[in-house]
């Protein structure tokens, strides 16, 4: 999905809202950001397997989408500091009932599979 189908009047909302959180890591920086404001350092450590430049990127996606609030504090070393915003915030709780269900098929899953 391009991006620029967030910005299409012509779809429907949830193309729309998928369009804003698509990719690996927006999801789950999303769910980081949720508990307060991190450095970038910090989201980092707790995402094994995310590069910086991909980091910075989805950030950047997600601040322009009005998603994440980016903080520089004028000292040095600089200090930068992200953290939601209230729309950030409404669509994080939007995506508490599709993360519910996804914990639901996880364990419907889970009771399928043979025990060893």
């Amino acid at each position: 999905m391009t991006r620029s189908r967030a910005q299409d009047l012509n779809v429907c909302g949830v193309t729309a809202a998928i369009a804003v959180i698509d990719g690996k890591w927006k999801t789950f920086l999303l769910w980081l950001l949720e508990s307060g404001p991190y450095r970038p350092g910090e989201l980092l450590r707790q995402a094994p397997g995310l590069t910086e430049k991909v980091m910075t990127q989805a950030l950047r996606e997600m601040e322009a989408d009005g998603l994440v609030h980016r903080e520089v504090h004028d000292v040095r070393p600089l200090k930068t500091v992200y953290s939601l915003t209230p729309f950030g915030r409404d669509l994080s709780e939007a995506l508490a009932p599709l993360s519910d269900w996804g914990h639901r098929r996880l364990e419907r899953l889970a009771g399928s599979r043979p025990v060893r």
